[in-house]
């Protein structure tokens, strides 16, 4: 089959779709990977992967989704693709109407966190719900990663099969690294009696950077916070350089910054403790990434973590935009190592057993792939594989 994969960004593009593009390249489809231009296309590139680029764009102008559209029909009219599996609310609204309109046998779609379900107007939440009601009518196969959000589908009328597969990452990868741990803690001036709290997310207000600067100032001086990730072009909302350059002049030595980092899951295994006060997530595969790393989590009680974190067992969930109980949250793992270690242990058995990312591969395999005399009604069904 000739797959295009249809993403919004090259953050996405690398951190999300790399793993099922080799995986459905190694089954002997030809795959293309499609969103806006970006560095971390190289990456995926290196990999021996075809990379085709848009003008995607994360704003709601108009204007510029017009040009994202014509872009993508462009596109798809010269590769003739047998599916279009599109991901993201924007990138995956334009990509499955732009593959209706040009005929595309079977149309897949990933939903990673609804616009409807995001802070916002009544009338911009009640807009986004009528375009995926209007974009479910056309998806064949349709996935979302966490539980919440195929509930939702399914409860709205959006899909009536929606799935769930979940996210994943590889264990071999992201894992507890005694050795790498001490070298990296020695190398960042970190001290014995120090505790390093890791935060890994794009830098923009929705990932609940204002409160987590506000809960840094009332932890005890031996808490010392890594902020990793940077903000991309495309992100929009609050700028947080002022907040940022605030808690620099507060917080000193305490807060460090990291930018955009491709080894993860070193840091990861140096860190302590891990945090996401997001006010908004789909199921986020940072959250994973610190399970599998033996990381007490410490994130918002909304849906995505709700269902990763087991509070009290492998970590532990707050209000979102509530600075205080953040504090306390991490306060309380700051102050007991013993506890650290209990809920780290237990939260990788769990992302072991749910969040593989061999598991979840397969079963996303499963739904874009099944077999033709016992697959699912729909567009797929009409594809010789």
């Amino acid at each position: 089959m000739k797959i295009l994969e249809v993403t919004n960004v090259d953050f996405s593009l690398r951190h999300f779709l790399l793993p099922l593009m080799v995986a459905l390249r190694a089954q002997g489809h030809d795959v293309t990977g499609v969103c806006a231009d970006g560095p971390l296309l190289e990456t995926v590139r290196a990999q021996g992967l075809r990379v085709e680029t848009v003008p995607m764009s994360r704003t709601l102008s108009p204007l510029a989704q017009w040009r994202a559209w014509r872009a993508l029909v462009r596109l798809i009219r010269a590769e003739k693709p047998d599916m279009v599996h599109a991901h993201m609310p924007i990138s995956g609204l334009l990509a499955r109407f732009a593959a209706r309109w040009c005929g595309v046998p079977c149309i897949a779609y990933t939903g990673h966190g609804f616009l409807f379900n995001q802070p916002g107007s009544w009338l911009r939440r009640g807009v986004a719900l009528v375009l995926e009601w209007l974009a479910g009518r056309v998806t064949d196969i349709y996935m979302t990663v966490s539980e919440s959000e195929a509930r939702d589908a399914r409860r709205l009328g959006i899909h009536r099969q929606a799935t769930a597969i979940g996210n994943g990452r590889d264990p071999d990868v992201f894992h507890p690294m005694p050795e790498r741990r001490a070298a990296l803690r020695q190398q960042m001036g970190v001290d014995g009696g120090q505790v390093v709290i890791l935060a890994v997310s794009r830098l923009v207000r929705s990932k609940g950077y204002p409160e987590l600067l506000a809960a840094m100032r009332l932890l005890p001086p031996n808490a010392v916070l890594w902020v990793v990730g940077k903000r991309l072009p495309g992100d929009r909302g609050m700028d947080l350089r002022p907040c940022f350059a605030q808690a620099v002049a507060d917080l000193g030595s305490r807060l460090v910054f990291l930018g955009y980092r491709e080894d993860v899951a070193d840091l990861m295994a140096a860190a302590d403790i891990f945090v996401l006060p997001s006010h908004f997530e789909g199921l986020p595969m940072s959250v994973i990434e610190a399970m599998l790393c033996a990381l007490p989590v410490v994130a918002s009680d909304i849906p995505g973590p709700r269902e990763q974190v087991v509070t009290g067992r492998t970590g532990l969930l707050v209000p979102p935009g509530h600075a205080r109980a953040l504090a306390t949250a991490l306060e309380t793992l700051v102050r007991d190592a013993a506890l650290r270690q209990r809920m780290g242990q237990a939260g990788r058995s769990r992302a072991c057993a749910r969040y593989a990312q061999a598991t979840v591969l397969a079963r996303t395999l499963a739904l874009l792939m099944p077999a033709p005399a016992d697959g699912p009604a729909g567009a797929v069904s009409k594809i010789k594989f």
